[in-house]
């Protein structure tokens, strides 16, 4: 039976500098690309944002931050409309400062 090592086999005879290229390659293949928002979702983003600041109800946002996507729930404390950005506080008191640009999806929780 022949044991392949895939790989391992090959990264001895690589020398560092392409073993870092190669990584780096691997991790860059994993970006996503940030979508464009059309108007009515923007409308609908609207309404849902100023719903969960008029009534202090818990959202989940989905935001692109270092070339990828993430979630954050929580509350939002505060809308700093010179620097655009809203302040959430999620459920471990941590602040997360979102551009409003960099927002994809606003949703209500049902708690």
């Amino acid at each position: 039976m022949i044991r392949d090592r895939g790989r391992i086999k090959w990264v001895s005879m690589m020398l560092p500098e392409h073993i870092k290229l190669l990584r780096d390659w691997v991790k860059e293949d994993q970006y996503e690309e940030q979508k464009e928002m059309d108007e009515q979702q923007l409308e609908l983003m609207n309404a849902t944002l100023s719903e969960a600041i008029e009534f202090d109800q818990c959202i989940t946002i989905t935001h692109y931050r270092n070339r990828n996507y993430e979630i954050v729930i929580g509350k939002i404390h505060y809308w700093d409309e010179i620097t655009g950005r809203l302040h959430i506080v999620d459920h471990f008191e941590e602040v997360h400062r979102i551009p409003i640009k960099a927002i994809a999806d606003i949703r209500i929780m049902d708690v």
